[in-house]
């Protein structure tokens, strides 16, 4: 019996298509029990509906608060049956009432090797430094902002003449292999949590 995932998305959904694929060729041993969006326009709908995959879109506008959004997603992900959810380039920040609910049942992938350039535009915050080393860094979530428990990082080279977008691009390429193998970990029961620090068993 695979373990069901929820992936929770606002934009194009490349990383969602990455984790589709994967599953197709084998490689990675979950289903998709739902994607949710917060975005009605989202292509990752599209992305989902072509692959059968069940969809929800919960929009905060149709909320009252943050917090009937958070309800109405994490409905969204109980009524599919999810056991963890995948937040593959969702762009709001969940508060401690939903992450509560999901503890260490929550990952996220974010375009920087953690601690450094958290937040949005860590492509262009890492072009800016000057560092020599960038990536990507797939981790738990808890309630600061990309500060949770990392599961695993990618590393990709700075180059002299890069800029925003051509970083991106080539993180992008490393976060395609780095999420759906994080999740297998995750479903393979390989991954424990011991204070800071996650343990990637045998």
């Amino acid at each position: 019996m695979r373990k069901k995932i929820g992936v929770v998305v606002s934009g194009r959904g490349s990383n969602l298509q990455s984790i589709i694929d994967h599953i197709a060729e084998g490689k990675l041993q979950v289903e998709v029990a739902v994607v949710v969006s917060d975005h009605k326009d989202a292509f990752a709908l599209e992305r989902a509906a072509k692959a059968g995959i069940a969809t929800a879109v919960v929009e905060r506008k149709g909320c009252r608060d943050k917090e009937e959004f958070e309800d109405k997603i994490d409905e969204a992900l109980r009524n599919a049956g999810a056991e963890l959810v995948v937040l593959a380039g969702f762009m709001r920040i969940l508060t401690g009432h939903f992450i509560s609910r999901w503890e260490h049942k929550i990952i996220n992938i974010h375009p920087a090797l953690l601690p450094s350039f958290k937040g949005l535009d860590a492509q262009g915050q890492a072009v800016d430094y000057g560092v020599k080393v960038s990536g990507c860094t797939v981790h738990f979530v808890d309630e600061g902002t990309d500060t949770g428990p990392i599961i695993l990082q990618k590393v990709v080279p700075v180059l002299d003449d890069d800029t925003e977008e051509s970083l991106a691009e080539r993180i992008l390429k490393e976060e395609h292999k780095a999420l759906p193998e994080a999740v297998q970990l995750w479903a393979e029961g390989r991954l424990s949590i011991r204070g800071r620090k996650v343990y990637i068993g045998k």
